[in-house]
């Protein structure tokens, strides 16, 4: 059974989803701010996180930047913040969801069910794939999902680490928006380019020299991204 960690200051939330969750066949947990939460993550088996933003204490931006420190556990804001900036920001920090509030607790479900699918999938690949891809200085390890670049770890989200993998393992080839984000999100791309590159700006910042002139994930104007065979 996977675990969920529930985080709101607002008990009626934690108890409205928890029961929904439950009922889909998943285990939860609770925390009423940040620092309630990462206590229990220290000490807790936890599988993916839906937490509010607004909290006292800690509030979500803080906590997800703390969680990314170590962990790409899925990470899924329920928050009233609904402009479009803060779900981009909170997309930059490393979340891979955004629901906002007033919500549909059956759609909280189809969410962390549409993540934990897409999790599974890319882990279980249909084919054999070699574990390790390495080119140039950037490494990343398939079956630990790890990313290196001159040897040192970088910090990935679940969404950052299936972008990369997919890029770098067909590199070479050019990836339009759409055919990144059917792939790595499993749905009909809707023409949120926002969102790739978002993405595509934070894998730069972790593997380019000079993020602004990438030698690596580079674009190709007018048809999208490639990852560059050689260096």
């Amino acid at each position: 059974m996977k675990t969920i960690l529930i985080i709101d200051d607002e008990a009626e939330i934690i108890e409205l989803l928890a029961v929904y969750l439950n009922h889909a066949g998943y285990g939860t947990m609770a925390a009423g701010n940040g620092d309630e939460a990462l206590t229990i993550l220290q000490r807790e088996q936890v599988d993916l996180i839906i937490a509010d933003i607004m909290m006292p204490r800690m509030d979500g931006w803080e906590l997800l930047k703390k969680v990314r420190q170590s962990s790409p556990i899925p990470f899924l804001f329920l928050s009233a913040k609904s402009d479009d900036m803060d779900k981009i920001f909170g997309l930059q920090l490393g979340a891979d969801d955004y629901v906002g509030k007033p919500f549909n607790p059956l759609e909280v479900v189809s969410r962390v069910q549409a993540l934990f699918r897409r999790l599974d999938a890319f882990t279980k690949p249909d084919k054999p794939a070699p574990a390790i891809i390495e080119i140039g200085d950037v490494k990343l390890d398939l079956e630990s999902c790890k990313l290196y670049k001159t040897g040192m770890t970088k910090e990935v989200t679940s969404y950052e680490f299936k972008i990369i993998a997919l890029l770098m393992s067909q590199a070479g080839r050019v990836f339009t928006k759409a055919q990144i984000y059917e792939q790595v999100w499993g749905e009909e791309y809707m023409g949120d380019e926002n969102l790739i590159m978002v993405y595509i700006s934070k894998l730069r910042e972790k593997i380019e020299h000079n993020p602004r002139k990438p030698d690596y994930l580079v674009t190709i104007r007018g048809l999208g991204y490639r990852f560059e065979k050689k260096q």
